[in-house]
């Protein structure tokens, strides 16, 4: 009798235990997603970012109605960890959320190295994850079944400055310089510029490697004088854009078209003023943009209740975050299950439009529905701002093209 107490009290448990993590995914009205966020370390600022537009979506999806399955409504809810910005870290919470927490349902962390870590967890288990902040390439090239990413992949960064370049050349391919940082996300950009030349028919004339320091391009910028190129390409992050706008001030070299990735008007006018002018800035998405939803209007009204709730305009960071959740909520309704299965395949079938912009999944999980925004710089009364270009149909700003010569600034 005392065998039969026992193991009727430790088959309760298996059974109380068991039932805690099949059903944690969805407890009550709850459906309960996971996320491994950079909240310390280096990526601590646009992890913070990454979680704000997280809440920002829970809270209006909830507020709008909740999520709709079988006929009843559902309220989104989050466990976060803090990664520490360390992908062994950030694979070992991925392990905790889905073997410990019962998450069926996973959000990704911020940047690409913490996707990548995180990536092959969620992958072996079977369980869906919608990220919104890693890029790489590399992340669509592994076979992952369970893996979709809302941005653009970096291979897209500024292939859009190459079609932009070529749309006003008359259709006809242009002359490319290229200068880019040997990190692998620079490299990733590059591929997509090679594309893009190859594809548009178009001729890459200068192919250059930035110094690891990322503080002399006067040997590229030297080239880019004497061959005279249409478009000139560079990525090596913030510094690498700052040092190209001080060099080709410096130097006086005048290119029809500058284009680069991690730049933005505040922070190239705060150093270089208006010699940062008719730049090129690539980036995921912008409020000026006119795609609209139902639930966040468009990015003019999400940065506004954004601003209203963090009390700063938001980073495409967060916007990123924000649509995430509504390709959530789109997928739990078609499927109209929680079986992880057809919650995952509904997921592949995506084809919405967000505020943050179109989202459409190729067999790799990429986003191939929404491009890259390129922004230009442009200067009034020594006070810069950024003015959205391209792409053409969504643009709020005419481009100015060519950009003026230092003679005529």
């Amino acid at each position: 009798m005392r065998n039969l107490k026992l193991s009727i009290v430790l088959l309760s448990g298996f059974l109380l235990a068991f039932s805690s993590i099949a059903f944690a995914k969805v407890k009550g009205d709850t459906i309960t997603l996971g996320a491994a966020v950079s909240l310390t370390g280096k990526y601590s600022t646009n992890g913070k970012n990454t979680k704000n537009g997280y809440d920002m979506a829970i809270n209006r999806i909830n507020k709008l109605g909740g999520v709709i399955v079988g006929g009843k409504s559902y309220k989104f809810k989050i466990i976060y960890y803090d990664d520490e910005s360390n992908g062994g870290r950030a694979a070992q919470l991925a392990e905790r959320l889905i073997k410990q927490d019962g998450i069926k349902y996973m959000l990704g962390p911020y940047s690409s190295g913490m996707t990548k870590a995180i990536a092959p967890v969620t992958e072996e288990n079977k369980i869906p994850m919608v990220e919104a902040n890693g890029a790489s390439r590399s992340l669509f090239t592994k076979g992952y079944k369970y893996l979709f990413a809302v941005l653009s992949a970096a291979n897209q960064y500024l292939e859009v400055a190459i079609d932009l370049a070529v749309e006003k050349n008359g259709g006809k391919g242009v002359r490319i310089a290229m200068a880019f940082e040997q990190d692998a996300f620079s490299q990733d950009v590059k591929i997509g510029v090679v594309e893009a030349a190859q594809r548009t028919g178009s001729e890459i004339v200068i192919d250059d490697n930035l110094p690891k320091e990322l503080n002399d391009m006067a040997a590229t910028l030297s080239k880019v004088k004497a061959l005279k190129p249409d478009v000139l390409v560079v990525s090596g992050h913030t510094k690498g854009a700052l040092t190209a706008i001080r060099q080709l001030s410096e130097m006086r070299v005048n290119v029809p078209m500058l284009a680069m990735t991690h730049c933005d008007a505040g922070k190239l006018s705060k150093q270089h003023g208006e010699k940062a002018e008719y730049a090129l800035c690539a980036a995921q998405w912008h409020k000026s943009l006119t795609y609209e939803d139902n639930y966040f209007g468009n990015g003019m009204d999400y940065d506004r209740d954004y601003t209203a709730e963090y009390g700063s305009a938001p980073p495409y960071q967060s916007a990123e975050s924000s649509a995430a959740l509504l390709v959530w909520k789109a997928a739990f309704e078609r499927a109209n299950s929680f079986d992880t299965e057809k919650v995952r395949d509904a997921l592949a079938k995506t084809d919405m439009q967000t505020f943050y912009g179109n989202i459409k999944f190729s067999n790799t999980g990429q986003n191939i529905a929404k491009p890259m925004v390129l922004f230009q710089v442009r200067c009034d009364g020594g006070k810069c701002a950024n003015k959205v270009v391209a792409p053409t149909k969504w643009a709020s700003a005419k481009l100015v093209h060519p950009v003026p010569t230092w003679s005529n600034r």
